[in-house]
C-alpha cells in the first residue's frame, strides 16, 4: 500500500459517513503507478461484492480525493484480491495501517499505552477529527479463514475528546433546556439513568448532544477505559449484514453488548427490519442487566415509529424521553453570536438581532448564514453591518410566512413536472415516490400537522409518511449524486414557498 493511497484512506475518512468508510473503504488497499507519463491508481478490494459498492457508490468521492493528492485526476482501475486465508500468512509488513509492525491488529491496547488520565485513548494526530480513527481488521486464530466480507472490529474506546461536542459549547434554551438536563443526567453517577430517547426534527442538535454525553461519561470514568460504543443505526445494520455475510454474529454481538455505554441515533432506521430489531433487543437487554447506559436518537418519537418490535419500542421509552424543539428568537440570536465568536468576530447585536428574527429554521441554517456573512466581510474587507446582513438574509428567503401544504405541494408539482392528482395517485413510479416524499418532508418541517394530518392529504398512512421522510433523509445524508439533486430540489421548492432552504451542504 503506497502513502499516497493513505493519504486518499484520510481524505475518504473525513468525507464520507463513518460506517461507509469502515465496511467499504478501509478493506481496499492501494497503489499509484505511472504509465505513459500519467498516474494510475490501482485499487485491490477483497471481495467482488466490496468492489460492486465501491464501483457504484463511492467512485466519485475516490477520484476526487485522488485528484486533491496527485494534484491531477488520475486513472482508476479497480481489481478483486481477496485476503490471505491464514494468519500465518501475515508478516510484519502485512500489518493494517495505524497498528505497529509486531502488534496485534485489533487487539485491545494497554491501558498505560493507549488510555490518558480520563479514560480516553490519545491520538494527537487524530485530535481535530469529530469522529476518530477507529477502524482495525479483525484478527484471525491460527488456521481460521475469512470469510464474505472483512469484519471491522473498533479499539476499546469510540471516542477522541473534541470540543466540537461538548456541553460546555452547547447553547441551551427553552427548546432543548430538558434534553440537556436529561442528557447530564445520564452521565452523572449520582442521578444514574440507564436509558434516554431524544427525538429532533433535522439539524437542531441531536448528535451534538450525543456525542457530548459520550465524552463527559469517558472524562468521567475511574477506570482506564471506558467503553462506548456510538453509531447510527444504519451504520450498526452495514455491519449487521457484514457480520452475517463473515459468518462472525457472535462475536458481532459480543462487542457491543459488552459495553459500558451504547449512543445508537436514527433508530427509526431499524423499521420494518425484524431481524435487526431483534439483535438490537437483545443487545440492549444485555447491557441494561449488565447496569450500562444505553442512548438512542430518531427524528419521531417512539410513539410515530411503525412496523417496530413492541418489546424494543418499550424499551425506547424504559427511561426517559426528551424531545428537541426549534430554537425561539432569543436562543437564535445567542446561536449566532456564538457561532461567530467561534470564528473570531464580534457580531454587532442589531446585526444578531436582525439575523434571529430572519431565519427561522434549524442550526444548519444558521451556521450557513453566519459562515456566508463572515466570508463576504472578509472578502470586502468590511465591517458587518446591517445592510451587508439584509444582502446576506436575501439568499435565504428571508420572508418566511405561515407555511401551507397546498403551497408546498404546488410548489412539488412544479419542480417535478408532476400534477396533484399524479402525486395522489396509487402509481410507485419512481418519480412519483420522490416527489411524495419531498412533500411529507417539507410539510413536516414546515407546518404544524400531524403526521397522519400530512398523509391524509396524499391519501397515504401515517406509516408511509414516516418511511419517505426516513427514505429522503437518509438519501441526502449520503450525499450520493441523487441525494444532492434532492437537495437541490427542496431548496428550489423551499425557495419559491418563501420557505427557509431544507439543509446546507
Amino acid at each position: 500500500m503506497t502513502t499516497q493511497w493513505l493519504e486518499m484512506q484520510h481524505i475518504l475518512e473525513g468525507s464520507l459517513p463513518s460506517g461507509h468508510y469502515k465496511v467499504w473503504i478501509a478493506p481496499i488497499s492501494g497503489q499509484v503507478e505511472e504509465k505513459d507519463g500519467a498516474p494510475v491508481l490501482r485499487l485491490f478490494a477483497p471481495t467482488d461484492f466490496v468492489a460492486k459498492k465501491v464501483r457504484d457508490r463511492f467512485w466519485d468521492v475516490i477520484t476526487e480525493a485522488a485528484a486533491a493528492v496527485l494534484e491531477q485526476e488520475p486513472a482508476i482501475i479497480l481489481e478483486v484480491r481477496p485476503p490471505a486465508v491464514k494468519s500465518s500468512s501475515l508478516g510484519p509488513s502485512a500489518a493494517p495501517f495505524g497498528v505497529k509492525s509486531g502488534e496485534t491488529p485489533g487487539a485491545m491496547p494497554s491501558a498505560s499505552a493507549a488510555a490518558g488520565q480520563n479514560g480516553v485513548l490519545q491520538n494527537p494526530a487524530k485530535q481535530a477529527l469529530s469522529l476518530p480513527q477507529r477502524a482495525f481488521r479483525a484478527p484471525h486464530e491460527a488456521g481460521e479463514e475469512q470469510l464474505g466480507l472483512p469484519l471491522l472490529h473498533a479499539r476499546a474506546q469510540a471516542f477522541v475528546i473534541d470540543s466540537r461536542y461538548s456541553f460546555e459549547n452547547y447553547v441551551v434554551g427553552a427548546s432543548n433546556q430538558f434534553a440537556v438536563a436529561a442528557a447530564k443526567a445520564v452521565c452523572d453517577s449520582d442521578l444514574f439513568m440507564d436509558s434516554l430517547f431524544l427525538a429532533s426534527g433535522p439539524g437542531l442538535g441531536k448528535t451534538h448532544l450525543v456525542q457530548a454525553m459520550g465524552n463527559t461519561l469517558c472524562r468521567k470514568s475511574n477506570r482506564s477505559l471506558c467503553r462506548v460504543e456510538y453509531l447510527p443505526a444504519e451504520e450498526f445494520g452495514a455491519r449487521f449484514v457484514a457480520a452475517l455475510k463473515a459468518k462472525d454474529m457472535e462475536r458481532f454481538k459480543a462487542r457491543y453488548a459488552s459495553a459500558d455505554v451504547l449512543l445508537l441515533e436514527d433508530v427509526h432506521f431499524l423499521q420494518g427490519k425484524e431481524r435487526m430489531q431483534a439483535e438490537v433487543l437483545g443487545i440492549v437487554k444485555t447491557l441494561q442487566s449488565r447496569g450500562a447506559r444505553v442512548v438512542f436518537s430518531s427524528s419521531f418519537a417512539p410513539r410515530d415509529l411503525k412496523d417496530m418490535d413492541s418489546q424494543l419500542a418499550s424499551r425506547f421509552c424504559s427511561g426517559a424521553l426528551a424531545v428537541i424543539d426549534a430554537p425561539d428568537f432569543e436562543m437564535r440570536k445567542r446561536l449566532f453570536g456564538e457561532k461567530a465568536s467561534l470564528h473570531q468576530v464580534l457580531l454587532p447585536e442589531p446585526v444578531a438581532d436582525l439575523l434571529a428574527s430572519q431565519i427561522k429554521a434549524d442550526v444548519r441554517q444558521i451556521e450557513s448564514c453566519i459562515q456566508s456573512l463572515i466570508l463576504k466581510a472578509r472578502v470586502l474587507n468590511q465591517r458587518i453591518s446591517l445592510d451587508m446582513a439584509w444582502e446576506v438574509l436575501a439568499q435565504y428567503a428571508a420572508k418566511q410566512p405561515a407555511a401551507d401544504i397546498e403551497g408546498i405541494i404546488r410548489s412539488v408539482c412544479q419542480a417535478f413536472g408532476l400534477s396533484v392528482e399524479q402525486l395522489s395517485s396509487k402509481s410507485h413510479k419512481q418519480e412519483y415516490v420522490v416527489a411524495r416524499n419531498a412533500v411529507f418532508y417539507l410539510a413536516r418541517k414546515h407546518t404544524e400537522l400531524t403526521l397522519k394530518e400530512i398523509g391524509r392529504r396524499l391519501n397515504r398512512t401515517h406509516a408511509t409518511v414516516i418511511k419517505g421522510i426516513s427514505t429522503l433523509e437518509r438519501e441526502i445524508a449520503r450525499e450520493t449524486p441523487r441525494g444532492r439533486q434532492i437537495s437541490v430540489t427542496l431548496s428550489l421548492v423551499e425557495k419559491n414557498s418563501n420557505l427557509s432552504p431544507a439543509r446546507s451542504h
